[in-house]
């Protein structure tokens, strides 16, 4: 035996043996850790759950103080504990972090934390060796729930390291009081993207929206049946090894009143997409420029899932082709919050879905050691 497979081989003796393993304690890792146990799984003993973040409360922990819990759009419980009885008016973040705490609490989910996974990838006797800050641990099975918000995308235009003001993205977005007196540019059509441009409005200077697509507006409820054709759009590119993409691209920004009155006020009056940035701003080929202090760019994330790249699962399209939750690849591998199972409903489903998988495969697998 080499160097490399004698350290492979101590490695993988030390590390603490699993049936399942489930990778983030958001939305999607509480519900599919839920499901676990239910299905007769014991924490620390048959599966583990290991989240990098410090506290309960998945990516809600960090949303910005001025996302109210009666703001959110589309909060839908965790599987077993309705979320009741919450101030519309208290920070979404607080309430959530605290329901997730709870939820932990009651179920006895044991989330390590915080973890970081540095990397997953081939054991020995068929086990998925998951190396982190705390050890590593051998699995028979994993579920990825690490969704997006350590990734935040940042489109590249020619001239960015030149602006002289400040650039940031949503995923560290302060509050509206933050834009008092200043040129703010937003960049990016989606939820957060408009939600934060109405906010700052009336603390800005003023306010340019930008958008690399003419933004759709959803008229009338998001009923089932749309919400079906929106899933199916997404669960299409995933089985195809696209890379997903984001919720508001297949369904629509809502036209409620409010959207109604930005536009109606001009805060939700779009321009192109610029095709350089400046010391001083912005600028279009057709001559037109916008000078500004801040270049806010809601532009979403990608999927945080550079720690499988061992596993080579990607597809040349981008990203991980996937069936149900199970990655075509390797059916040992189950994402849960990816694609079409990125909203908070989608991911109670999925958990369930995936856990289903996982019971099935470790009846067929025999157990090598």
């Amino acid at each position: 035996m080499n160097d490399i497979g004698a350290r492979d081989a101590a490695a993988h003796t030390a590390a603490q043996q699993v049936d399942a393993l489930v990778i983030g304690a958001g939305q999607a890792g509480l519900s599919s850790a839920y499901h676990l146990r239910r299905a007769g799984f014991a924490p620390d003993r048959d599966f583990v759950v290991l989240d990098h973040s410090p506290h309960p409360g998945g990516a809600w922990q960090f949303r910005w103080p001025s996302l109210t819990y009666g703001k959110v759009h589309g909060m839908h419980s965790l599987p077993g504990m309705e979320l009741t009885g919450a101030d519309p008016a208290r920070p979404s973040s607080d309430v959530i972090q605290e329901y997730f705490e709870e939820y932990e609490r009651r179920f006895d989910l044991r989330v390590h934390r915080p973890v970081d996974v540095r990397r997953v990838r081939e054991g020995d006797g068929g086990r998925l060796l998951v190396e982190t800050s705390a050890g590593t641990w051998a699995t028979r099975t994993l579920i990825n729930a690490t969704g997006t918000w350590d990734r935040p995308f940042w489109p590249r235009y020619p001239g960015q390291d030149t602006f002289r003001g400040r650039q940031l993205h949503t995923a560290v977005y302060p509050g509206p009081e933050a834009f008092e007196g200043q040129r703010v540019i937003v960049v990016g059509g989606g939820a957060s993207g408009t939600q934060h441009l109405m906010e700052i409005a009336p603390y800005a200077a003023t306010t340019t929206w930008v958008t690399r697509r003419p933004p759709v507006f959803r008229e009338g409820p998001f009923d089932e049946n749309r919400g079906r054709s929106a899933v199916a759009l997404v669960e299409e590119r995933v089985r195809q090894g696209l890379a997903p993409q984001s919720v508001v691209s297949v369904t629509g920004l809502p036209l409620n009143d409010a959207i109604r009155q930005a536009r109606a006020d001009g805060v939700l009056d779009r321009l192109p997409m610029f095709d350089r940035i400046t010391p001083s701003g912005v600028e279009w080929d057709d001559g037109r420029r916008v000078d500004a202090d801040v270049i806010l760019w809601a532009t979403g994330f990608r999927a945080a899932i550079e720690h499988l790249a061992p596993l080579r699962l990607r597809e040349p399209g981008g990203g991980i082709r996937v069936e149900g939750t199970r990655a075509v690849a390797d059916p040992r591998v189950h994402l849960v919050g990816y694609g079409p199972s990125a909203s908070t409903i989608g991911a109670n489903r999925a958990g369930r879905e995936a856990v289903r998988d996982i019971r099935r495969l470790l009846a067929e697998a025999p157990v090598t050691v």
